[in-house]
């Protein structure tokens, strides 16, 4: 089942954006990643679970390290931290913690299309965390996890986002280092008369059951080392 829809902006990233898909740039549909809003956050109920230890000590040479196990704490905690110097988004939709599947979901184009799809999937909690750094850059990773079953959501719902991206980005992107199946894509720059330049990077890996969403927004130019960095240390931290 195709992803439903691609995610749509708010903010000055929306007004952008919009005003673009009126000339057809964007070929009607938004692009970029958001958070809703003027909502307080809505944290899952804890886990059943007692705290999870790890190894101080990196595993032996041929032994596979369990994902499952770590992704089964608190989400949020394995989020990258904000670096030194970045500061609270300047953008109000952006904000930090849990984020429920209908809030995921409306940030789609197609809200009621994209919550069913998710349900579908087997959608069971989001986390996110976002930062403005620099004169304009704002950044916002979220992780999304997958109930287990017959269909693999972050498999799939990945494989659907990356296909848009590779669509608004004019190609296949580049590969995230270590991840196997992860890419990271730089957008074309956004242009209107009388609007600042409007640049985007994308980025999207899955591990396990773990959906690694990342977008970067600028109004200057972006790296594609920039965006690669930023996957690769999330990717790590997973």
């Amino acid at each position: 089942m195709p992803a439903q829809g691609k995610t749509r902006p708010r903010g000055r990233t929306a007004l952008l954006i919009a005003a673009a898909a009126l000339l057809g740039i964007t070929g009607g549909t938004a692009v970029g990643y958001t958070i809703q809003a003027g909502r307080a956050p809505t944290p899952l109920p804890p886990l059943n679970q007692p705290a999870l230890a790890y190894p101080a000590k990196p595993l032996p040479p041929g032994v596979v390290a369990d994902h499952q196990v770590r992704t089964d704490g608190d989400l949020r905690k394995l989020l990258l931290p904000r670096p030194a110097g970045a500061r609270e988004p300047e953008e109000r939709w952006l904000r930090e913690g849990w984020m429920g599947a209908d809030e995921y979901a409306e940030d789609f184009v197609r809200p009621n299309g994209a919550l069913a799809y998710q349900l579908e999937l087997g959608i069971r909690r989001t986390a996110v965390t976002s930062w403005d750094t620099g004169a304009d850059r704002s950044i916002v990773i979220s992780l999304t996890q997958y109930r287990p079953g017959d269909s693999v959501g972050a498999v799939e719902h990945g494989d659907g986002l990356r296909a848009d991206a590779a669509d608004d980005a004019g190609g296949d992107g580049e590969a995230v280092k270590g991840s196997g199946n992860g890419r990271y894509y730089v957008l074309p720059v956004w242009q209107k008369a009388g609007y600042e330049d409007l640049y985007e990077a994308r980025a999207y890996v899955h591990r396990g059951d773990v959906l690694v969403e990342i977008h970067i927004f600028d109004s200057k130019k972006i790296s594609g080392a920039d965006i690669r960095t930023l996957a690769e240390r999330q990717l790590e931290r997973l």
